[in-house]
């Protein structure tokens, strides 16, 4: 079985993804939307990073279903799980480190070891491992210990120097436990981190888990379902939950995306599965498919437009147009060129990333049309 709503949905995630990323260059002059939050909070920028771990877990369901279903996994499938993070471990240091000091130089001194695709990669490893051989029952209880845990733990141990229950960049546990174990030269320099922490660091790896263990909780439960509205209702209800007990939780673990807070888990899942239950009842029950059929061409390579996307973005802002110290990068000299000259700066840097996001969807469909699927 499989579910073209999810495709849909990963297209959508991967199109948001794009989107930030492009159109936060030009911060200040960005809608506030696809900016993260600074600190605590959450923006629409902040749900496209948790949507994408939600789908790795509902995808996980039907992908992994013949050796979830009484029946014992073989080797071969441990090591194409071990292959899959490898790879995308790797993809994720080749992002970080391109164009660090010059084209295709990597600084192995100092390239931030952590990442998107890193997490995505432990998160997915961890989350396979788990559902390969823990019964059902158990599966639910590792989330709901690594949600409390992950918030006592956060709250309640005191950090050298800091205290406890300091939610700081460079006070908070999460980003010590990540300097213990990986030299600061590798953690984050940007956002006011100043390598003392990592949005994607090794210990909020661990709620982010549950990210990827709720979408698979949901993967799961569709598939035991008819393919009616009263599924879709149900996502929704369940979405609709998540929201409210992420939204109480937060009273005392702030919601922050780049703490990974268990509260961000609970609320994020919570408008995953309203968007899966719109996508569900749209395309499944209804089979109203056409308007996501863009999104679908763009899910079907998700990683593949995702790297690529990221690069172009680095090679954008790295490169010049003209010579000297004051050569305009070939970002800003075609947003302020092509975009903000007539459109303004905020419209600008949004048609500017718009723009980029249909180039990358005429890519897609042209994979499509070729029927070049690549998986990682």
């Amino acid at each position: 079985m499989r579910l073209t709503s999810l495709d849909v949905f990963r297209g959508i995630a991967i199109a948001g993804m794009i989107l930030v990323n492009m159109a936060s260059i030009a911060e200040p002059n960005v809608y506030p939307a696809l900016l993260h939050a600074d600190w605590h909070g959450c923006t629409l920028a902040d749900l496209v990073f948790p949507f994408f771990l939600f789908i790795v877990g509902v995808a996980m369901a039907f992908s992994l279903s013949k050796y979830t279903d009484n029946n014992k996994p073989k080797a071969s499938l441990y090591w194409r799980i071990l292959r899959r993070t490898a790879i995308l471990f790797a993809l994720g240091l080749l992002l970080n480190g391109f164009w660090n000091k010059g084209l295709w130089t990597f600084d192995l001194s100092t390239i931030r070891i952590m990442g998107i695709l890193q997490r995505i990669s432990l998160t997915y490893l961890l989350a396979s491992l788990a559902v390969l051989n823990l019964p059902r029952k158990a599966q639910w209880i590792l989330a709901g210990v690594l949600l409390i845990g992950y918030w006592l733990a956060m709250m309640y141990v005191t950090v050298p120097g800091y205290g406890a229950g300091v939610l700081t960049r460079e006070g908070n546990l999460g980003a010590y436990i990540d300097r213990l174990i990986i030299p600061k030269a590798h953690l984050y320099k940007a956002d006011g981190f100043n390598n003392l922490g990592d949005p994607e660091g090794l210990f909020s790896t661990l709620p982010a888990v549950v990210s990827v263990l709720a979408g698979y909780f949901t993967g799961y439960w569709i598939r035991n379902q008819a393919v009616k509205s009263r599924t879709s209702i149900g996502l929704a209800l369940f979405g609709i939950g998540c929201l409210l007990g992420g939204w109480v939780w937060d009273l005392a673990f702030p919601i922050s995306k780049k703490m990974w807070t268990s509260s961000f888990v609970i609320f994020t899942v919570g408008w995953a599965l309203l968007l899966l239950a719109a996508c569900y009842e749209l395309i499944e029950v209804r089979r109203v498919r056409r308007w996501g059929k863009p999104f679908e061409v763009m899910g079907l390579n998700a990683i593949v437009v995702f790297v690529a996307s990221v690069l172009l973005i680095k090679i954008l802002v790295k490169t010049n147009i003209g010579t000297g110290e004051n050569a305009p990068s070939t970002y800003d000299w075609i947003y302020h060129n092509l975009f903000a000259s007539w459109a303004g700066a905020l419209n600008g840097s949004l048609l500017f990333a718009i723009v980029t996001l249909l180039l990358w969807l005429a890519v897609a469909y042209g994979m499509y049309r070729r029927h070049w699927f690549i998986k990682v």
